[in-house]
This record gives structure tokens, sequence and C-alpha cells, in this order.
């Protein structure tokens, strides 16, 4: 096997994980010097012979974290991907004149791009989009193990220490305790299960073609009442409704009383009079 595909290997563990955490802590844990030698070797003359050095020796670390995210229920093989992926990111950023190993650097490469996994795949819907959700997600779960559902007094001092609302961590805690559901009925789900999936109770009604063309005549017989309603109504008392709720520019009952030659009283009269007319030509 070849330099490149070995290391391709040891940076996408496959199905036996065992074997891969195995060759990973084979590899020699640098000492301060030697680390800081590759590194300067990356950072001032790009020697990518160097990174690979850097990122084989700190594998381990990579597995180690990853365990600790074991509550998830997700892959640990995937995790420790991601982890991979984060921890050549913080070799490419590496800078050994921070005086600093490299492992205090990555820790929060390797986290943040187990993290977004974990977000993307924990559940089908994305349970926690902003930063406030996303830091309430990783560390609710660890308040969570020793205590129940909070109290208001518990969960105002949560949102204390992680400087959020108290609403948000109620809603996280909310979130948490639910679970994902299929849509459709399983192929083995007796009559009665199978009735209670959402796919029964959350249809969208509002395209059915009995539903619009209800909606439609619906709207047409309302129309065409209000037309023959108006064709009741005297030219002024006509006009008065036209100009008062059916023009783009409503006028006012000043304005009316002043085109009309009376008082804003007697148009809003008019007006009244002519909406009873109306209302009982609709309902007869």
């Amino acid at each position: 096997m070849t330099k490149e595909l070995q290391i391709a290997d040891m940076l996408a563990p496959g199905q036996n994980l065992s074997a891969y955490i195995q060759t990973v802590n084979s590899v020699a844990v640098l000492t301060a010097e030697e680390e800081k030698s590759l590194a300067e070797d990356l950072y001032y003359r790009e020697n990518l012979d160097a990174a690979r050095k850097l990122v084989l020796a700190h594998l381990r670390f990579v597995v180690h974290i990853a365990r600790s995210y074991a509550g998830y229920g997700l892959n640990q093989a995937d995790l420790i991907q991601e982890g991979n992926v984060g921890l050549m990111k913080a070799v490419k950023r590496f800078n050994p004149e921070k005086g600093v190993r490299l492992v205090s650097f990555a820790v929060h490469w390797v986290k943040a791009e187990m993290h977004e996994f974990i977000l993307r795949n924990w559940r089908i819907v994305k349970i926690a989009t902003t930063k406030a959700q996303r830091k309430l997600f990783f560390n609710l779960r660890g308040q969570k193990k020793r205590l129940g559902w909070l109290t208001h007094a518990e969960a105002k001092a949560v949102a204390a220490d992680l400087n959020v609302e108290v609403k948000h961590v109620q809603e996280m805690e909310g979130r948490l305790a639910a679970f994902d559901a299929n849509f459709d009925a399983g192929n083995d789900d007796d009559d009665e299960s199978a009735y209670q999936a959402p796919a029964h109770y959350l249809e969208d009604t509002r395209y059915d073609p009995s539903t619009l063309l209800e909606d439609e005549n619906w709207q047409q017989n309302g129309v065409s009442n209000l037309q023959g309603a108006m064709a009741e109504l005297d030219d002024r008392s006509r006009d008065i409704l036209q100009q008062r709720w059916l023009s783009d520019s409503k006028s006012t009952l000043h304005d009316l009383a002043a085109q009309y030659g009376v008082s804003a009283e007697r148009i809003r009269q008019l007006e009244k009079n002519a909406m009873k007319k109306i209302k009982a030509f609709i309902q007869a």
C-alpha cells in the first residue's frame, strides 16, 4: 500500500473502527520540540510532509474527543472523520510562534466540525440554528443528565450561566425531549397505528380541487349578490358606498359632504341606510 493510500485510510475510518483506533494509536506522540520543528516547516516553508506528520500524530486526539459525543447515537466513524477535517483545518492555521501546543489550538476546530455534524444528523429536522440554540443544545444535554424537567429557577440559572434568555432554555428543553416520527405509516403498523400517522392529520387541503371550486363559487356568489344589492340603491347612495369602500382612494365623510352640499352627519346616515339595504338584500 502506498503512503498516500495509507494516509487516506487513516483519515477516513472504515467499517473496522477498532483496527483504525489501533492504527492511529500506534503513531508516535510528538515531543514539544518535534512539533515546533514540524510546525515551523509548514508555517514558513509550506512543507506538506510536515503537515502530514502533524495530522497523523494527532489522530488519536480526535478519537478521544469523538468518544465524548457517543451519547448522541451517531456513528463514531463518521464523527471521527468529521473531527479529522477539523484537525486538518487547525494544522493549516497553526502558528508555532503563539507558544501553545497544537492539541490546545486544534480542539476548537475538531469540536466545531463534530458539532456541525451532530446538528445536521441528530434529528431529521435541525433543532439548533442560532448561536444561542447551538450553545444550549450541547450544554443543556449535560444539565439534563442530572436534572429532570427544569423548574423556572433552574431554567433561570442555566440561562444566566450560558448568557441566553430563559424562554430559549425552555424551548430547547422541549426540543430535546421530542422525537422524530415517520410521516407515513410503516409496513408493519396495524390499522389503528397506521391511522395515527401524521400523513392522515397533516393533510394540506388548501389545494384540494373540491375546496378550490367551493371557494370560487362562494366568491362569485358574493360578488353577484353585492352587484345586485348595489343596483337596488339610488344613485347617490350607490356613489357614497362606492367612494367610501370600493374605491382605491377612499373618500372621507367630509369629502362627500362637500361634494353633495350636505353635512357629514347626513352622509353618515345615507351610508348607514345603504348598508342596511345591502345586508337585507343579500340575506333575503
